[in-house]
């Protein structure tokens, strides 16, 4: 038992490591093939942030664990827009001046719905999963089109900003993308691997394991870099890498792993889980948006009812783990 155990803290430590140098490089070698600040932002940084979901979830689906993979990016989710955005958002205030995240949580609550449609008979076949990846190649495609557009909005500012507060050179770019990313896949072994031997040894589904572990463990990227954006008062920064990772983590994870091999979610995930990631996502897109005349931010008040209700339905998940 405490192999599996270590692997997994290896792994995860191995894996937040590796996740931050792949989206650095990836982020500096996107700016020298002449992407422009707001697709890096949206495309490689906000989706980067999901490297370490995608990794995992793709190597559990390929080894026969796919309720694991799910796990991770429902559970990845919750996290996300809990534990990250709400415990930043205690710590300071987020204002939301980005016109471009305004338009994608929208986006974010309509494929939550579409992915609970999915759910409705506790299975997601293969040609579902096409479909969702399919979404996501169309929300990029749209992304990159109306890029052009954009070039004045605040998530632009921000992420120029932060390329330029880590500038690296073209090798030192392909290289750190190239060795980030064999290190993601290293340590997503790792770290799926104990996580199906402690499901096994307590006798609980892989799914909750997913939900709750390695759910929390591949969030922690996006709460450091929330948290390092933050720093630098890069509001739009924080809620576009959870608003970015949340998307790619719906629609390209769950997608992936469903086409490798169809997914068997049982009814507890569209009853519980679908549910509280589907809530904590309209409250975001509440908070985030002007009412009345009211500032467009998420204040602390709010950004503690989404971290009460992470830490209640993660309470919630661990009972089930005791009680098994």
């Amino acid at each position: 038992m405490l192999l599996p155990i270590l692997s997994v803290i290896g792994g995860l430590i191995l894996l937040i490591w590796s996740a931050e140098k792949f989206i650095e490089g990836a982020a500096a070698t996107s700016r020298w093939l002449g992407l422009s600040p707001l697709l890096i932002g949206m495309l490689v940084i906000g989706f980067g942030t999901s490297a370490p979901e995608m990794t995992v979830s793709v190597l559990a689906a390929w080894q026969g664990s796919p309720g694991l993979a799910v796990g991770n990016a429902y559970g990845s989710n919750i996290a996300n827009i809990g534990l990250v955005l709400g415990f930043v958002a205690l710590l300071a205030p987020l204002a939301v001046h980005s016109s471009v995240i305004r338009k994608e949580m929208p986006v974010l609550f309509a494929v939550t719905l579409l992915t609970g449609l999915m759910l409705w008979d506790g299975f997601v076949a293969r040609w579902e999963a096409v479909i969702l990846l399919l979404v996501l190649l169309a929300f990029m495609t749209i992304s990159i089109v109306k890029s052009r557009g954009e070039q004045n909005d605040a998530l632009v500012e921000e992420v120029a900003a932060t390329l330029e507060s880590h500038p690296m050179s073209r090798g030192k770019a392909i290289a750190w993308t190239l060795v980030g990313l064999a290190l993601l896949v290293a340590s997503s072994r790792f770290l799926v691997w104990g996580a199906v031997e402690i499901a096994l040894a307590f006798g609980v589904s892989e799914l909750i394991i997913g939900l709750t572990v390695v759910a929390i463990g591949t969030s922690l990227p996006e709460l450091a870099s929330s948290i390092s954006a933050l720093r630098r008062k890069e509001h739009d920064m924080v809620l576009g890498n959870v608003v970015g990772s949340n998307l790619f983590n719906t629609l390209g994870v769950v997608g992936l792993a469903g086409v490798i091999t169809p997914i068997q979610t049982g009814s507890e995930v569209l009853s519980r889980d679908w549910v509280v990631m589907t809530v904590m996502t309209l409250l975001m897109v509440l908070f985030a948006f002007s009412w009345r005349g009211r500032p467009r931010r998420i204040n602390r008040l709010e950004g503690g009812v989404l971290l009460i209700l992470f830490v209640a339905y993660t309470a919630y998940m661990v009972s089930l783990v005791i009680g098994a």
